[in-house]
Formats: C-alpha cells, structure tokens, sequence
C-alpha cells in the first residue's frame, strides 16, 4: 500500500529471511566469517545461536551465497522429525536419491558413500540445521554419529547447528557431552546497538529502491529503540507499520509520536488518523 506513495519498489521490512536485505553489523559480518573460516578449515561442528529474530537464518541463506560450487550444502529448516525422516530430509537435500523402505542403516552407507566420494572430488560438504534447539537429544546422537563420518585426517561434513540460547542449555546436558566437546566453533549474534539502527533501517530503504525522501527523526529512532531492543525483526515490524501510518498521514518526516502510536497499536491499542 505505501510502496507505491513512497515510490518502493518492494516493501523494506518484511520479517522473511532475505539475504538481498542483510545488514551486516559488527556481528553478522564476525558471524558470518567465523562459518565460513570453520567451513574452509573443516572443523567439524559449528555452533552458531541467538535471540528470536536476529537474524540467524537471514545469515544462514548468506552463507548458502557466499559458500562456492565446491562446497555441497543441505539446509534443514525445521527439524522436529523423527530419526529416519531427519536422514532421509538431509540425504535428499544433498541430491542423493533413496530406494523405498530405506532405513537408518541404509542411509547412512549412501552418505557415506557420497561424502568419501565428494572428497575424492576435493569438494566439501555441509549440512546446516537451522531452529535446532528443537532437535531432541536422540536426534543430536544421530548428527554426531553423522560426523563420525570422516577420514584419518579429515571431516568429511561440516554441521552447522544454529539455534536460540536454548540450544546452549541442551547441549549443556551431560547426555551430550560428546557432541558438545566436538564443537569447536561457537558464536552467540546479539541485537543491534542504538547506533546501528539509523543505518540498518536505511540500508533496507535503499534496497528497496528508497530516494531517500523518507527520514526518521532522532526521536522516532529512539521509540524504535526502546520497543525493539535492537532485534532486526522487531524493528522490521515496527518500522512497517510506521510507514503504513505516515503514508495515511502523506508524510514523508517520521516523528516520534508517529512511532510511539504505531508501537502502541502493535501491543493493541487502537488510534484513528486524521490527517
């Protein structure tokens, strides 16, 4: 509705995981260099967690883009599964097909076929599991038995687990003393500071084409501030909401009471604008 009067070519905060609009903080960007140095040196097990909504599976698709054709991935998004399907979901996300009846024991040769020949080729392979403080702990055992997959000298898969600070608390757990000790890179994404919020709502304005006609003022930022914390998707549903408002008021200055009645509306209250 307001791309248009704004003249947008895409709505600048929507809440789904698109790379194309990834701002990268001091974090993001050490996030993202701590997987890929991880990846590149074969580390095994990777840990990468976070609060709902700061970007974890934007930085996951990032990587997808950034890794090169060498590197095979297979990225599961929800793995509330049961053992055989969570096999099987990996196994046909690397491309391998799997004859009907297929169980654990079969799976497991074919990706062990595909790994070994895989590194004949000098290609590396990943497996991202995003959402994995879901994973129940039989399942965890059956991804640590996945990276027992390996040569004398080598990882044949790298696991990437990306999770909320839950994920820490599981793999805390002494059933999982095994797995957690494989970790060898860890990192924890914290939200945006204050100061990184004027340039993360312009960068996703100018990705969507913004002519720099639309300004948050000094305070407008505050509110977003102080409602959000600083956590990407808080600000995206702030600031969406905003906009829809200053385009019923055709205003181009974002204020403050602007943001203070959209904040307030989100947490259902109800305001009648008059123009």
């Amino acid at each position: 509705m307001y791309t248009k009067f704004y003249n947008l070519r895409e709505n600048p905060f929507n809440v789904t995981s698109d790379p194309a609009f990834l701002f990268m903080s001091k974090k993001h960007r050490e996030a993202l260099s701590f997987l890929i140095y991880g990846i590149e040196q074969r580390k095994g097990f990777l840990e990468v967690t976070g609060e709902i909504g700061t970007g974890k599976t934007t930085i996951c698709r990032a990587l997808l883009d950034k890794l090169d054709n060498r590197v095979k991935t297979a990225f599961i998004i929800n793995p509330d599964l049961s053992e055989l399907q969570l096999l099987s979901s990996i196994a046909e996300d690397f491309g391998l097909e799997l004859p009907k009846k297929a169980n654990k024991l079969i799976i497991f040769h074919l990706l062990n076929k595909f790994l070994i020949h895989q590194l004949s080729l000098k290609n590396n392979v990943v497996l991202i599991i995003d959402e994995a403080q879901n994973l129940k702990p039989s399942l965890l055992e059956q991804i640590r038995l996945l990276s027992n997959l390996e040569t004398e000298k080598e990882k044949l898969i790298q696991i990437v687990l990306v999770g909320q600070p839950e994920l820490r608390d599981k793999l805390d757990s002494p059933s999982l003393a095994q797995l957690k000790q494989r970790i060898s890179v860890r990192y924890h994404i914290i939200p945006l500071d204050k100061e990184e919020i004027r340039d993360y709502i312009s960068h996703r304005l100018k990705v969507a084409g913004s002519d720099g006609r639309i300004n948050f003022s000094y305070e407008a930022l505050e509110e977003i501030y102080k409602f959000s914390d600083g956590v990407p998707r808080l600000i995206n549903m702030v600031c969406d909401r905003v906009l829809l408002f200053s385009y019923i008021l055709e205003v181009n200055e974002i204020s403050a009471d602007i943001t203070r009645r959209a904040v307030d509306e989100i947490k259902g209250h109800v305001y009648e604008y008059n123009k």
